[in-house]
């Protein structure tokens, strides 16, 4: 009868360092940079990076350091979507219960996490950016992709419909036109098409990519993280919502806002305009 070896204490964190070191976290300057870390892979989404995008999203919402989090992807590629080796047919021959837990670990963090997050969050598209990885994409709150990335759906091409809440993140963000287009057909396109169609905010050409995306979150970092927090909640909450439902909602959210706020944003924002004429809330944020 063999028995199975124990690893040694080395093994054990040689392990950890491994699972670790599929998502990179930098913090600089108030922004954290993620980056998803399998770029012989194209970055496609295993069942450890799921895993560790949900021990990364709780360690950077804790951070008081972090005002804005960017998204994105090591080499030429934001994330190929599912690893299909691994999430699918290696999950399915461990049985049911390893299929669902590869399942659960991935939507967690794809959209019922990220979309909700506590911090601003920014897609920074830099290359690859198919099927599975629309999700987290539409997930996050602001989007920009390099002219030079391809997106694709690519499910109809080898058997399957764009799932894990695929097809509802691309219902959420284009036209039905272009949705079912290339829904149907599998056919790539390009950052600049992406932008055309709303599935990203902006594109500019990938040398300009990250200077622009610290453009983008210094802006967002100059706002009162309260404030953003509740704004991006509301409007993605009233959009499913009636008109009634939605005003009684509002209201209800920014007396919630009105109380939470401990740095009385609110009262400080009407002050500096209407008072001290500091700022003008069409050109500018109050000063915080």
């Amino acid at each position: 009868m063999m028995v199975a070896r124990r690893r040694g204490p080395e093994e054990d964190q040689m392990a950890q360092d491994d699972f670790k070191s599929v998502v990179k976290v930098e913090i600089d300057d108030g922004v954290a940079w993620v980056t998803l870390n399998r770029p012989d892979k194209r970055n496609a989404m295993n069942p450890a990076l799921n895993r560790r995008m949900l021990e990364v999203l709780d360690e950077v919402e804790a951070n008081d350091d972090v005002g804005v989090m960017v998204l994105t992807g090591a080499g030429d590629a934001f994330a190929a979507g599912m690893d299909l080796k691994e999430y699918f047919r290696e999950s399915e021959a461990r049985g049911r219960p390893a299929t669902l837990k590869a399942r659960r670990d991935a939507y967690e963090w794809q959209w019922r996490r990220l979309m909700y997050f506590e911090k601003a969050t920014i897609a920074m598209v830099n290359g690859w950016c198919f099927g599975g990885a629309f999700t987290p994409l539409v997930s996050c709150d602001l989007s920009i992709a390099a002219e030079e990335a391809t997106f694709g759906v690519s499910e109809v091409n080898w058997g399957i419909i764009p799932g894990g809440n695929v097809t509802r993140a691309i219902a959420a963000k284009m036209r039905q036109s272009d949705a079912l287009y290339y829904i149907m057909t599998g056919l790539p396109f390009d950052g600049r098409k992406a932008c055309e169609m709303g599935l990203v905010n902006e594109a500019v050409p990938l040398a300009d990519l990250r200077t622009r995306t610290r453009e983008l979150a210094d802006i967002l970092l100059a706002k009162n993280p309260m404030v953003l927090k509740a704004a991006k909640d509301a409007y993605k909450r009233v959009r499913d919502l009636h008109w009634e439902s939605s005003e009684e909602y509002l209201v209800v959210k920014q007396n919630e806002l009105n109380f939470l706020d401990k740095t009385a944003g609110r009262t400080k924002g009407m002050k500096q305009f209407l008072d001290d004429k500091t700022f003008k809330p069409g050109l500018g944020a109050y000063k915080k």
